[in-house]
């Protein structure tokens, strides 16, 4: 195994051993040495973060209020971190994630630059062998996934891409440092990424040509510096704000209005929803009124009311329209924060090409070559590509992994056809394998510390549990595996989002594919998913098969 700077090699076999050092395994590692639990993190980066340490692309930020994505188990450090933003760029969330291993002497226990390619199940002695890129090797009774969600980038299937002899990246593997100023750039995609970055070098590249294939909805970010006395009162709030995002089906700041759209007048919804643009975060989003993001109709009228405001503040009609999604309502698809986003499109540097109308030919040696039709063609000449292209999402981080279960299953065949899991935890065949943050857990539609700390403190629980009873070997049942995806399924069927192709149902790879959605997060809501969790502890499992360690054949049941 690769080793931590200035440290010998660790041993070759370990209890517990959690792949991923971003919010999640931090958070694990930290539980389970407060309980005395044998464990290691393993991670691909050259250090800690995760999502934060990759993601080094201009505007990098949180669309999430920064006071509410940090931890809360520790007062002590709730009492010593200042956010100098309401929503904080990547540069202070990785220094906060990396003051939060300082804190609590998390490194010595943390192996970087090991990336882990193959785990294999020994239904012989009940352990994982777990394969590194070079080839090294350890062992481990469980192993517990934290990988992001959205760690694993999708680079669009272009003719000649790698042949440009300029910067060709993803916004997730933006070079540290690398300055677009006077420089002469495409961004490729207009999602949260791609809105960022936009928005953010506009104002400094000689020209950017921004290639659009589908429009995406976005909202004012509403961003804005916390001042000392406005910190010194979140503190003391702290317990009221966390109290209240447990409650919260994503567990925002903002919830959805029990009122219906249809309660109130029609000067009443507008005069709301203005307040609610023109207010922080995704509270036109998630805090609005609730039949919104569920019935068609007021979701109809919602989406007008966004898309007139893109026409207010773009100037050229056309320009506009382009901007206006057509294929789906608005939060039927992951909102993006802006702040001045459409405004760059007003801009005499900046142009925004069709891609549905104007398609890429092809990326030649010093730009893009763009399809016009009749044979046709134009060249952009460039100094930088940027694939804002988003990730294979969810699943997209254990299919990197060659997993091998019991009778040489494989995962990624066992899933060829969508996942399927009990409880968005374990996966039937894959003993003692437990995925932190994966497809239809709570952490999945909620990847930041309000939804991992609730996976987190399960798995820790059920740690203290597998001391106990000397618990082996401990799978997710068939059965519970079925009924669980059909949970999942019944409480998406309830929201819009589940009929629209997006990485929220498994389109993020094939967008031209014609099956049914996969399910692949839970829309069920944090408490709903919380309870359910509390259940499991409080009934010994009933969802799961353990046999205790003396026993060494078939677990029982």
């Amino acid at each position: 195994m690769a080793q931590v700077s200035g440290e010998t090699e660790r041993t070759s076999e370990v209890d517990y051993l959690i792949i991923g050092a971003g919010v999640c395994g931090l958070y694990q590692l930290h539980q389970l040495l407060e309980i005395g639990a044998d464990v290691r993190v393993v991670d691909a980066n050259a250090g800690l973060g995760g999502t934060w340490y990759k993601n080094r692309y201009p505007g990098c930020r949180f669309d999430s209020e920064s006071y509410t994505y940090q931890y809360s188990f520790s007062q002590e450090l709730l009492d010593e971190w200042d956010w100098k933003e309401k929503f904080a760029a990547q540069p202070e969330t990785l220094s906060y994630l990396e003051y939060v291993a300082d804190k609590f002497d998390l490194r010595p226990h943390i192996t970087f630059n090991a990336r882990v390619v193959r785990a294999e199940w020994s239904e012989d002695d009940w352990r994982w062998t777990l394969t590194f890129e070079g080839g090294r090797t350890t062992r481990a009774k469980f192993v517990l996934g934290a990988m992001g969600l959205l760690s694993v980038p999708t680079y669009p299937r272009i003719a000649g891409r790698g042949a440009f002899r300029g910067l060709e990246t993803h916004t997730f593997d933006w070079p540290e440092g690398y300055d677009v100023t006077g420089k002469r750039v495409a961004v490729i995609g207009t999602g949260s990424s791609g809105v960022q970055v936009i928005t953010d070098i506009a104002d400094g590249v000689e020209s950017m040509y921004v290639l659009q294939r589908d429009a995406n909805w976005c909202a004012p970010l509403g961003n804005a510096p916390i001042s000392t006395e406005e910190m010194r009162e979140l503190r003391e709030k702290y317990d009221e704000i966390f109290a209240w995002c447990r409650e919260t089906p994503a567990g925002f700041i903002h919830r959805p209005d029990r009122t219906l759209s249809t309660d109130v007048t029609r000067e009443e919804r507008l005069r709301h929803w203005e307040e609610l643009y023109n207010g922080q975060g995704a509270g036109l989003y998630m805090g609005n009124y609730r039949d919104c993001i569920m019935e068609p109709e007021p979701n109809r009228e919602l989406s007008e009311f966004v898309a007139e405001k893109i026409r207010e503040r773009v100037s050229a009609p056309g320009v506009a329209d382009l901007l206006i999604p057509k294929d789906h309502g608005f939060g039927m698809k992951r909102v993006a924060g802006e702040s001045g986003f459409y405004e760059v499109f007003n801009k005499s540097n900046v142009e925004l090409v069709d891609l549905m109308d104007h398609p890429i030919h092809e990326v030649t040696e010093t730009g893009i070559r763009i399809d016009l039709g009749s044979g046709e063609f134009r060249d952009l000449e460039l100094d930088v590509i940027v694939y804002a292209t988003g990730f294979d999402a969810v699943t997209g981080p254990l299919d990197r992994i060659e997993i091998i279960g019991v009778d040489d299953v494989r995962l990624k065949d066992q899933w060829k056809d969508g996942p399927e899991t009990c409880l968005g935890i374990q996966v039937s065949s894959f003993p003692n394998l437990f995925v932190l943050v994966g497809p239809q857990s709570g952490s999945a539609s909620a990847n930041f510390p309000r939804g991992i700390e609730d996976v987190v403190n399960w798995m820790t629980q059920t740690a203290l549990y597998i001391e106990k009873h000397e618990i082996g070997r401990f799978e997710g049942r068939r059965d519970a595996e079925i009924e669980w995806v059909a949970h999942v399924r019944e409480m998406n069927s309830k929201l819009l989002m589940s009929q629209t192709r997006s990485w929220f149902n498994g389109h993020n790879i094939n967008l031209d594919r014609d099956d049914n959605p996969r399910v692949m997060v839970y829309l069920g809501g944090a408490p709903r998913y919380r309870r359910r969790l509390a259940e499991e502890i409080e009934n010994d499992y009933p969802s799961f098969l353990l046999s205790h360690s003396s026993v060494s054949a078939a677990p029982s049941t």
